[in-house]
């Protein structure tokens, strides 16, 4: 989340009224993440008591033929029980609007917390609910290619060029062209697929102690592999601040995943190489998000070379990296 596009106090007011949620009483921009414009919007409320959303605003990565699969997603897990944001549609029963030339979208606020350090509860509850929503999409009918796999990490390497890896770090380009070479050569083709989440972060996760009280930002979901999705988990919750790898954490998440769908043995198998990638997909978007991002946005710059770190720990360690619950 962040926010690129200024809106003022009466554009917001008037967008507003064209949902059946009451008044605006106050917006505020939320700086987190890289792709969107973001605003937490508290509003008078439909009954007059009160209520928050998550207005979002489309600006990076996404193209407005895809946001009725993403906002029917989260109707459909929502409907499934799933603990996912439900879209808030507008008085005309769109999911989402029209602002100038960009789309808006007014979703749920959910309540809770994203963790900085979690614990191996926490981490079980996660995986037991990414386990849940592989299953209760199984019956979602829309679909939507995977924009960041294989060949769009190679595209954005691309578009960074030698240079602009060489700015962020001198050992970049090398582990880059290294890394895409092997992946490429492989990627598993003939895994179980299914709609994924596919940006798991604990940023993208509200926990209520240590049950899991919402997954948001589904804009990156699309169908792909299932266990991509475990392992782009695995990167994003498995080492703590300082890029230490977390076993227990590790072996919680697994735990929780298989507590509700069952890892087959190729799936297990291929986790360290899906690992790999999912670092490489995080890697060369932050990597271009770090060269092209506007100098005045409301946005906090991720570093790309903590997941240079963590593609080197996979590399490193393999299927160790995995434990299994109770081996």
């Amino acid at each position: 989340m962040a926010v690129y596009t200024h809106l003022g106090a009466e554009e917001l007011a008037a967008l507003i009224r064209e949902y059946d949620v009451g008044a605006l009483v106050s917006a505020k921009g939320i700086a987190e993440g890289v792709s969107n414009s973001n605003w937490l919007v508290e509003t008078t409320g439909a009954d007059g008591t009160g209520a928050r959303f998550i207005l979002t605003m489309y600006e990076r990565r996404i193209e407005l033929t895809e946001l009725p699969f993403f906002l029917g997603l989260l109707d459909h897990l929502a409907e499934k029980g799933c603990p996912v944001p439900r879209t808030i549609h507008d008085r005309a029963g769109q999911a989402y609007r029209m602002l100038g030339e960009k789309a808006v979208a007014l979703i749920e606020f959910l309540p809770g917390i994203s963790v900085d350090h979690p614990e191996p509860a926490q981490a079980c509850s996660v995986g037991a609910a990414l386990a849940g929503i592989h299953l209760a999409s199984s019956d979602f009918t829309g679909e939507r290619a995977n924009g960041l796999g294989p060949d769009g990490w190679r595209e954005l390497a691309d578009d960074c060029s030698e240079a602009g890896l060489t700015q962020i770090d001198p050992t970049l380009p090398d582990l880059v062209t290294e890394e895409l070479g092997f992946l490429m050569t492989n990627w598993p083709r003939n895994l179980p697929q299914s709609v994924i989440h596919a940006d798991l972060f604990p940023d993208n996760v509200l926990m209520m102690g240590d049950k899991v009280g919402g997954l948001i930002d589904f804009y990156f979901a699309c169908n792909d592999i299932t266990a991509y999705d475990l392992a782009v988990t695995h990167a994003a919750w498995c080492f703590d601040a300082e890029g230490t790898y977390r076993p227990t954490i590790a072996e919680a998440l697994i735990e929780g995943y298989c507590s509700v769908r069952s890892l087959s043995d190729a799936e297990y198998v291929a986790l360290p190489v899906l690992a790999r990638g999912a670092c490489m997909r995080f890697l060369m978007t932050r990597a271009y998000d770090w060269l092209h991002t506007p100098a005045d946005a409301m946005v906090t710059r991720k570093d790309p070379m903590d997941f240079a770190r963590r593609l080197r720990f996979y590399v490193e360690r393999g299927q160790e990296a995995f434990p299994l619950p109770g081996a």
